[in-house]
């Protein structure tokens, strides 16, 4: 049966989840604070982390072909 009324549904809210658990293990902040974040502000932090999780990967992978040398 379809819902009534209009809410959130729960894949929504596990990537939000997913959002808290990122900014809160990564980045240190506390769950209230994640919780608090405008939704644009929290993607720009998700976003800007994951841009730097592939930027040490890119590093690192360099540092291991320059290795292997």
């Amino acid at each position: 049966m379809a819902p009534l009324f209009f809410g959130l549904n729960d894949d929504y809210m596990k990537q939000v989840y997913e959002q808290f658990f990122l900014l809160k293990y990564h980045g240190g902040w506390s769950f209230i604070e994640a919780y608090n974040l405008p939704v644009g502000l929290r993607t720009w932090f998700i976003e800007r982390l994951v841009k730097q999780f592939e930027d040490e990967k890119e590093q690192i992978d360099k540092a291991n072909k320059t290795k292997k040398r």
